[in-house]
């Protein structure tokens, strides 16, 4: 969505992680996505990385209110509510604890969110941050396991991800790409928010 919001164009490769091509290992051992290849040849293969280069390409304001408030909720949301998260996602994986405990245990971030969300309509105010675009996509897998109850449970929340959901630099970023093969020509997306 950085990319989007910031109006930069990339040479787009859409992969199937089950498929992962040698390509991608040969820039990034880690074999993860999403990946940048810079023209000087540099690799950026974190998506808050990849973010933080596109914000730092363009005047934005995604960091005008309280950044160091931002970055700290952003750090522990990757952190400490991702790992959870992950366990939640995939609970069959980790039968040491039941499904309700992972879930209880990303209560306390979902909750804060929540309650948050009663007094503004952004997470740090009146207007997108970049801890908005930073969070939303962790709060959509979330709610994607069990909709009722993330819906019941946090309603603030769930109006939130729905105005997300809604957006047009959400829905600017979603269309179905063909899967990249390496006699494809190079495709250019510009996306548009």
């Amino acid at each position: 969505m950085a990319l989007a919001h910031t109006g930069i164009s990339v040479e787009l490769r859409e992969i199937l992680l089950s498929e992962r091509p040698d390509e991608l290992y040969a820039i990034s051992s880690k074999g993860t996505v999403p990946v940048l290849e810079l023209e000087d040849g540099q690799v950026i293969d974190e998506s808050f990385d990849i973010i933080m280069w596109a914000l730092d390409q363009t005047n934005t304001d995604w960091m005008e209110i309280n950044p160091d408030q931002q970055l700290k909720m952003i750090h522990a949301n990757d952190h400490e509510f991702k790992p959870w998260l992950d366990k939640y996602k995939y609970h069959e994986r980790h039968p040491e604890h039941t499904k309700e405990y992972y879930q209880e245990k990303c209560d306390a971030f979902l909750s804060n969110y929540n309650e948050i969300l009663k007094m503004k309509p952004y997470l740090i105010g009146e207007k997108i941050q970049l801890l908005d675009v930073a969070v939303f996509p962790f709060v959509r897998q979330f709610a994607f396991v069990d909709s009722r109850y993330f819906e019941e449970k946090y309603s603030q929340l769930n109006l939130w991800l729905q105005k997300w959901k809604n957006s047009k630099l959400f829905n600017s970023i979603m269309d179905k790409y063909v899967q990249w093969g390496p006699d494809h020509d190079p495709m250019i997306v510009s996306f548009t928010s």
